[in-house]
């Protein structure tokens, strides 16, 4: 599958492949940015970090001009750090020092290309990024001028996550901004507990659907009312909104200066309740433990419409694999027998249920489940020939691994 777009630098190739990382069909889309040579933007000096194992990390800093907080940007996984280069100088010129990093395997930072990666490389670098963005993050903080103790973090897409697994690792962290994104489930626990200020946006054309779905759950989830959201209907995905709406990145701005200047940890507390999807809540009840409960409300739902759906089935298939990361195989089954009971006709949830069964000893359930992705594959039209293929491949593993013919 091809596609091409524009960015804010340049032309960008999009080739997408699929595979099963840690159980999970995973579309891995990767972008091959091209321009003819990085322009620093004004104001910003090219700095070059070393990582712990001493692969080099390109960054740009854009100092204040006079002594201020620090901001560390971590851009989207389709993009590079110049998709931070307009905001930026925004934020220095507000009094805020700004680095942006290229991530690992992205843009001129070392590493094997992200978009060259095989699925187990590419989480081997994913796997290097906290230590990466340690590294960045004490760079900024040792600046001249720079208050090491008043520092926001602000992400887009995988870039969500990170910021919220820097703003874990670092008390100094008094402030986030989320873009188009996700986190994982020591994320949403550290979330639902900090007192931390965070600002949301998204748009709903995002093309990663699941992400329009996911910022809104974390929005939710956030226990602190010094919060705010942000939602458009155009704008694509994460630092790709600025173009289309200016406002956004002034608004960002604004947070930070209120955030990290004005009243430094703190923000006004939200003013009324955004309209958000209805399925939020059940992502929440899945997570907090109450899949059974969620399952009789769907299975109540479809006695007046068979079709009703309270969910999306890939967040929830991901929902159930954290579980599985996590050694919580017993939750794991539970999650993705809800899953397949919401979406009967979908091979991947029924392989899904089989990883979750085998990795908790239930032998026959993963069986019959692996057996029944098989049984699908055939009448299923939701899913590309080469995510079936993939699906296929992981059933007939399993069916092989337990005994069972396919």
């Amino acid at each position: 599958m091809g596609n091409q777009e524009r960015t804010l630098f340049g032309r960008v190739t999009m080739r997408s492949r699929v595979a099963k990382i840690g159980g999970v069909v995973c579309l891995v889309s990767t972008f091959v940015a091209c321009w003819s040579g990085p322009t620093p933007a004004p104001g910003s000096r090219t700095v070059d970090l070393t990582a712990l194992d001493g692969v080099n990390l390109k960054a740009s800093f854009f100092p204040a001009a006079a002594p201020g907080p620090g901001v560390l940007l971590l851009h989207q996984c389709n993009r590079q750090r110049r998709v931070w280069d307009g905001l930026a100088e925004q934020l220095a010129a507000a009094g805020i020092n700004v680095l942006t990093v290229d991530n690992r395997g992205f843009g001129e930072s070392g590493g094997v290309r992200f978009d060259q990666a095989t699925p187990q490389q590419a989480m081997e670098l994913q796997a290097k990024w906290p230590g990466d963005f340690d590294v960045a993050l004490q760079y900024l903080k040792s600046r001249p001028g720079v208050k090491a103790d008043v520092i926001g973090v602000g992400g887009a897409s995988c870039g969500v996550n990170n910021s919220v697994q820097t703003a874990r690792r670092h008390q100094e962290v008094k402030s986030l901004v989320l873009l188009s994104g996700n986190t994982d489930i020591n994320g949403r626990e550290f979330l639902r507990k900090s007192n931390l200020p965070a600002f949301f946006a998204l748009a709903d054309d995002d093309e990663f659907k699941p992400t329009v779905l996911a910022i809104q759950w974390l929005y939710s989830l956030t226990s602190t009312p010094q919060k705010k959201f942000l939602r458009y209907k155009t704008g694509g995905h994460g630092a790709d909104i600025f173009p289309v709406h200016p406002d956004l990145p002034a608004a960002i701005t604004d947070w930070f200066v209120t955030t990290l200047i004005k009243t430094p940890g703190s923000a006004p507390a939200s003013n009324g309740s955004p309209e958000l999807t209805a399925a939020v809540s059940y992502l929440e009840e899945i997570d907090l433990g109450r899949a059974t409960k969620v399952q009789q409300e769907l299975a109540e739902a479809r006695k007046h419409d068979p079709k009703a759906s309270l969910f999306p089935e890939d967040l929830v298939n991901f929902m159930g694999y954290e579980r599985l990361q996590a050694r919580d195989t017993r939750y794991a089954v539970e999650i993705m027998k809800l899953n397949a009971f919401a979406y009967p006709d979908s091979p991947n949830a029924f392989d899904s249920l089989a990883d979750a069964c085998l990795a908790d000893g239930q032998k026959d359930l993963a069986r019959q489940s692996a057996k029944k992705a098989l049984d699908l594959l055939p009448s299923d039209t939701a899913d590309p020939p080469e995510r079936r293929d993939v699906i296929r491949a992981a059933a007939e593993r399993k069916l092989k691994e337990l005994g069972g013919a396919t």
